[in-house]
């Protein structure tokens, strides 16, 4: 396929892919952008965990790329990357097409990582995109329907556990939404609620060690107990195999088997194969064998190619692989290359560490803001979620304008925590929460000392 010779192909449309074309495309970039994915849906996947619960819809989480990019003047094309040639400037395709570009931008992210661990990607089940969703829920289902018609005490023991492998955040995030809603699904089918666990392997003693989320580590502690069913955490548990229907670990220098129809990995992830096989020289990648950029975000051998998102590191700049950092260095991509069409100076990408958010079951959560002050509860739950929704890159919500508002009138004025409250009250209340959001108005203020009323 012949391509124009000023053309921008974007390879991965996560956060930092779609927020590059939808920036690109707010810009009035004046050269052909396309968007390549391999899946026909974006996956939000900081809520991926709410659509899994039906707490939100299909089109807030995974809405089409079409959708999304409608009127934008991108071109998506839903297809897999089979090769990146860099020296030539080519993209491959699986279809045969290929798409030549004068500036590539890579956004690929993470994939599962196994570690090879035997029977781990046989029987364990990712949570990492909507196709992953779904599986777990069929699967759940199935294993609800047939303990409930057995008599076998044994066999439904083991349709009733449920093993999280990985104390990070992801684990913890996915056990305490199965804790909350595996007894409510089993309840409405006529069980008892009281027979589930839900059982966090945790190779350290402590959850979220080394984690972003660490600072958030005393609540989650707590929070976990607090789940309709308290949540049993297995701390210094290794995992050395994982069979269809039970699991083994090391605990105390002992293999232990633990019988369990459920195994969800969270135990870490990998850089993607085709970032794995790029010609960059192991001086050029970091530990992880992820990418070095610029701080205009482009790699070092190759100018004309930027990255970002997990896939990426930036020297003497350690950031976490998060939505925020990877949106915002999306923004910060299409500022430069708009700047080169333009023939304009490259800036560095500036990225603001917001704070963080973890959800801890249903309809609570708990955020760090700043490292200022921290709420949790159904407050952090709507904190959470209004701040989530901002971002959320649909027809219904003016992406740019809510958080270019975020920006600037809470996370840039931040004088004291006083002012921070008042601020994420107004978050609150701005994303469309309604009611809701007074609620959450109401507790933050008296929380922080605030005395007077919100209307």
């Amino acid at each position: 396929m012949n391509s124009p010779v000023y053309q921008t192909v974007i390879v991965g449309g996560g956060f930092t892919g779609l927020f590059t074309a939808l920036n690109l495309a707010h810009e009035h970039y004046p050269r052909s952008v396309i968007l390549i994915d391999q899946n026909e849906r974006f996956c939000f996947k900081p809520l991926l965990y709410e659509y899994f619960s039906s707490e939100m819809d299909a089109f807030q989480v995974v809405p089409r790329f079409t959708e999304l990019l409608k009127g934008s003047g991108v071109i998506f094309v839903q297809d897999t990357v089979e090769s990146i040639d860099l020296h030539q400037q080519q993209v491959k395709l699986a279809s045969g097409n290929s798409y030549n570009y004068s500036n590539l931008v890579l956004a690929l992210g993470s994939v599962t990582a196994y570690h090879h661990l035997e029977g781990a990607e046989e029987y364990a089940f990712p949570f990492w995109t909507e196709a992953d969703a779904i599986a777990l829920d069929q699967h759940l289902g199935d294993c609800l329907q047939k303990a409930i018609q057995t008599e076998d005490i044994e066999q439904r023991r083991q349709l009733l556990t449920i093993v999280v492998v990985g104390g990070g955040a992801s684990g913890i995030e996915m056990a305490a939404t199965l804790a909350d809603l595996v007894p409510h699904w089993y309840t409405a089918l006529g069980g008892n609620s009281d027979e589930i666990r839900v059982i966090l392997l945790n190779h350290g003693q402590e959850i979220l060690n080394g984690d972003f989320n660490d600072p958030l580590r005393p609540i989650a502690e707590k929070e976990l107990q607090k789940r309709t069913i308290p949540i049993e955490i297995l701390r210094g548990a290794e995992a050395t195999k994982i069979h269809a229907n039970a699991i083994e670990y090391k605990h105390n220098e002992q293999i232990q088997t633990l019988p369990t129809s459920t195994t969800i990995w969270t135990a870490g992830t990998s850089i993607h194969p085709l970032i794995k096989n790029l010609p960059i020289s192991p001086e050029h990648r970091d530990r992880r064998d992820r990418l070095l950029v610029t701080p205009t975000m482009q790699l070092l051998d190759f100018p004309e190619v930027f990255a970002g998102g997990d896939c990426v590191a930036v020297p003497d700049n350690s950031l976490p692989p998060t939505a925020q950092v990877a949106y915002q260095q999306g923004a910060n991509i299409a500022q430069n290359l708009k700047a080169i069409a333009f023939g304009e100076e490259l800036k560095p990408a500036k990225v603001n560490i917001r704070g963080t958010l973890l959800k801890l079951g249903l309809n609570n959560a708990a955020a760090n803001l700043f490292n200022v002050f921290e709420v949790a509860g159904e407050s952090g739950h709507l904190i959470r979620q209004g701040t989530y929704l901002t971002l959320l890159p649909t027809p219904s919500h003016d992406f740019k304008a809510a958080s270019e508002w975020l920006d600037e009138e809470i996370f840039h004025h931040h004088l004291d925590t006083h002012d921070v409250g008042k601020k994420v009250v107004q978050a609150v209340e701005v994303v469309g929460v309604g009611v809701m959001g007074v609620l959450a108005a109401r507790k933050l203020l008296k929380m922080l000392g605030n005395k007077s009323s919100v209307t």
